[in-house]
């Protein structure tokens, strides 16, 4: 259950790398709309079994931390206005 969660996180976090800088912080300006769209679909994707709704929350709360910790540390893009986080990305 929890491997299964954390694969689908990993998974997320590494189509996450592979976006554009710009892309990314574009983005992470809608962390919420992310998490709650990662949870929908993983717990539509893995519903009809107890082990599969259990993955599917733990992957969702995984990612609510990964893109509340990504939006603190790297920052986001409003518009077209940079809001770093503590490590400043140059674009």
């Amino acid at each position: 259950m929890i491997e299964t969660g954390l694969a689908i996180f990993l998974g997320l976090v590494f189509l996450f790398i592979k976006l554009k800088r710009r892309t990314m912080l574009r983005l992470l300006r809608y962390d919420m709309a992310i998490d709650v769209a990662v949870t929908v679909l993983t717990l539509a994707i893995h519903w009809g079994t107890f082990s599969g709704v259990m993955a599917a929350t733990f992957a969702g709360l995984l990612c609510s931390l990964g893109t509340t910790a990504a939006k603190r540390m790297f920052g986001y893009i409003h518009g077209e206005h940079y809001h770093p986080g503590f490590i400043r990305l140059s674009l």
